[in-house]
């Protein structure tokens, strides 16, 4: 646990910005700040007889507020509510009483009566999530913002794993600034605001601290993550971080690489995942997606023990697969009709009729578009 008493400021600039909700088709807009959305949300859940023990900002958000020139900057603006989630009923609650709240925020004139949860829910939401098993229960509603930030609301009941790296596992609790906003009647200044606390679920706080501000890479266990943080550590490769243990990192690369294909099995599950991935992190950094894709297929290359042979090459022809097309889509290469690809064998590959060299004939790159008849393999000659 760590006094924060001079981070006020910045959770004050996140939560005065207006989020726009960006309604698909002709439905209004519905604008409002995090802690409006924050405040209602709440309320009304315990009007429902759900108790929210508490609200946390979490992740790159909480990262950033700790430490703006880590030059990750943030995604979306991902809240947490700790609330009692014990079954169906209560999962259900929450998803009405968020969808119900962005009623509030609608234009004045709006026929709400005649507004559904199911119209509010596609002209509104991103995306669903609800977990319930034995280890973990908690529901995502990722509220879409296209000119701006996500705000994303987490109700979590239990979470077994709350990270992937040190540097995105700061929490700050919100309850005393919350509570100053509804009981102040004086404005928040440098002298005069309440002091708020920040921890971090990695474990140790000063620790995870000094891994952001010297832009250091260290997680543990990742076998336990969902895509075993292999798509953020490249990430954080990109943006300049390093191993804060290089010969240990590379132990870890392998349980990564072998998570992810766990996950992932399926080429076509793998694309998709790589491309919602490449358009969710790197909008106006464009020009990073190729040298992204060129780590991944680095790490992947050297780290992934887990497939076999035809099983790695398909992984690898898709990520080479996109590098191309993204160096298309931005102009440096006009066209392609024959692509030269190198592949350098694992260590375990002892065949010695295995060839790392062959050369691919592939349609111009401009013609390259998601398709769910999509081919891993490459034609070759």
């Amino acid at each position: 646990m760590h006094p924060l008493a001079g981070l006020c400021a910045g959770w004050t600039r996140c939560s005065r910005a207006p989020s726009p909700s960006t309604a698909a088709g002709t439905s209004p807009r519905c604008t409002c700040g995090p802690r409006d959305i924050v405040r209602v949300v709440r309320a009304r859940l315990r009007e429902r007889h759900i108790d929210v023990r508490e609200v946390r900002l979490n992740g790159s958000a909480a990262s950033h507020v700790l430490h703006e020139d880590s030059g990750l900057g943030y995604k979306d603006l991902d809240l947490i509510f700790r609330a009692d989630l014990r079954g169906e009923r209560e999962f259900q609650t929450v998803k009405d009483v968020v969808l119900r709240s962005l009623l509030d925020f609608l234009p004045a004139g709006v026929n709400k009566d005649k507004i559904t949860p199911l119209t509010l829910k596609e002209a509104y939401v991103q995306k669903m999530v609800k977990v319930c098993n034995d280890s973990d229960r908690w529901s995502l509603i990722s509220l879409s913002n296209n000119s701006g930030k996500n705000v994303e609301l987490k109700f979590v009941d239990s979470l077994r794993r709350q990270f992937e790296f040190s540097v995105d596992s700061f929490q700050i609790r919100l309850d005393s600034l919350l509570l100053f906003y509804e009981c102040s009647e004086n404005p928040m200044a440098e002298t005069f605001h309440p002091s708020i606390v920040g921890e971090s679920v990695y474990g140790d706080f000063e620790e995870a601290l000094e891994h952001l501000r010297c832009k250091l890479i260290c997680t543990r266990n990742p076998e336990e993550i969902r895509g075993g943080g292999l798509l953020k550590y490249c990430h954080l490769l990109v943006r300049g971080f390093r191993a804060a243990s290089q010969p240990h990192m590379k132990q870890l690369e392998r349980y990564m690489c072998s998570r992810f294909f766990i996950d992932f099995p399926d080429v076509a599950e793998q694309r998709r995942k790589l491309e919602s991935y490449l358009q969710n992190h790197f909008v106006g950094l464009e020009e990073r997606k190729y040298e992204y894709l060129s780590t991944l297929h680095g790490v992947v290359s050297e780290s992934t023990v887990c497939l076999m042979g035809h099983e790695r090459r398909q992984a690898l022809s898709l990520i080479t697969m996109l590098a191309v097309r993204v160096l298309a889509e931005q102009n440096v290469i006009p066209n392609v009709a024959n692509v030269t690809c190198y592949y350098q064998p694992a260590p375990y590959v002892a065949d010695g009729n295995f060839s790392n060299y062959y050369v691919a004939q592939v349609q111009p790159v401009y013609a390259c578009q998601p398709s769910n008849t999509f081919c891993p393999w490459l034609p070759c000659n």
